[in-house]
């Protein structure tokens, strides 16, 4: 690892605590959800990507040393890798982006003889890192919104803390289920192994940093969407529950066989749901459906409701005042 790697990975690293020491403090998610404040909104938003950047920088790691590897040998056409496997491995994966490049315009070669600037090369990084973030952002705010409307309707239905569970359980075991379907095994193996991602999504320039940092936001986004659906609709937005879904996230991602790391945890949510199903019926929930404090479903439902009340008496007491207003000014008349 050279000075640069070093040095970016040093970077993902210290932002990702950075990021998890500001995570600390949540935002009001529900009056975002309630309410529909933009302030609330946008608060929540720039809150959740700081704790993507801090769950998902240290796994993307080896994807963007790698991209840093081949953006230099593509424009460079250098070779001068540390060891024998990483040059063997460079100098095959330069084959595939070098015919790509040459069917897509013949002045590449023109620009390959070129020596690109450093400012270069950070403009790349950070687009390819940017745009993949932007993809996590996006995703936070559909999921918000998205869950808004069945939960808002929770509140006007004013259904039961153990009719919640029942639903809080069966999303727990879809979340569990899908660990072990086609597409989850799709978009781990691009997310596992990083070659595999550039040989087949390998874009030149700088748009072309912009498209594959899209790629792999949306390949990670197709492995790992069910936990965050979970953080949101459970009110798990907690470092708890942040550390444990970033640890296997991160299993996932850096071992060959991260498949059966999701595959464990699909068991483990599919048990939970079951779990929660089951003893639903019982006044005290497994995943805090009721309690005021605890961060799951059922504190979210009482914040709505306080919400909904308070704003219930907002207007109760000015159609009072309406209405007294009106006798008096009557009375005045008379």
């Amino acid at each position: 690892m050279n000075k640069l790697q070093k040095i970016i990975v040093l970077t993902l690293v210290s932002t990702s605590a950075l990021a998890w020491v500001m995570s600390k403090d949540q935002p009001d998610m529900m009056k975002a959800m309630m309410t529909y404040d933009s302030i609330a909104i946008a608060l929540f938003t720039v809150s959740w990507t700081t704790g993507m950047a801090a769950m998902m920088f240290p796994a993307i790691s080896p994807m963007v040393l790698l991209y840093n590897r081949l953006i230099k040998n593509n424009d460079n056409n250098a070779d001068s890798i540390s060891n024998g496997k990483d040059k063997q491995v460079l100098s095959s994966t330069s084959i595939v982006i070098e015919g790509k490049n040459d069917n897509a315009n013949s002045n590449n070669e023109a620009v390959d003889k070129q020596q690109p600037s450093s400012s270069y090369y950070f403009i790349k990084m950070i687009l390819f890192v940017g745009s993949y973030l932007a993809v996590w952002a996006l995703t936070g705010l559909v999921l918000l919104l998205a869950w808004s409307v069945p939960m808002n309707s929770f509140v006007v239905m004013g259904i039961e803390k153990k009719q919640l569970d029942i639903i809080y359980g069966v999303l727990l075991i879809i979340a569990g289920a899908y660990q072990f379907s086609p597409l989850k095994t799709v978009c781990i193996g691009y997310c596992e192994s990083p070659l595999s991602f550039f040989m087949r999504r390998w874009r030149s320039r700088i748009i072309g940093a912009l498209k594959m940092g899209t790629y792999h936001g949306l390949y990670c986004l197709g492995c790992c969407w069910p936990y965050f659906l979970l953080m949101i609709a459970l009110g798990w937005m907690n470092l708890l529950w942040m550390g444990l879904f970033a640890c296997i996230i991160f299993g996932e991602k850096m071992w060959s066989k991260g498949i059966w790391i999701a595959r464990i945890a699909g068991i483990g949510l599919m048990t939970l749901g079951l779990i929660a199903i089951v003893l639903a019926p019982n006044a005290h929930s497994l995943l805090g459906v009721g309690d005021d404090g605890g961060g799951g479903g059922g504190g979210k439902v009482n914040n709505h409701n306080n919400y909904r009340s308070d704003k219930n008496s907002n207007t109760n007491m000015n159609s009072n005042m309406n209405m007294n207003m009106k006798v008096n000014m009557k009375t005045m008349k008379m």
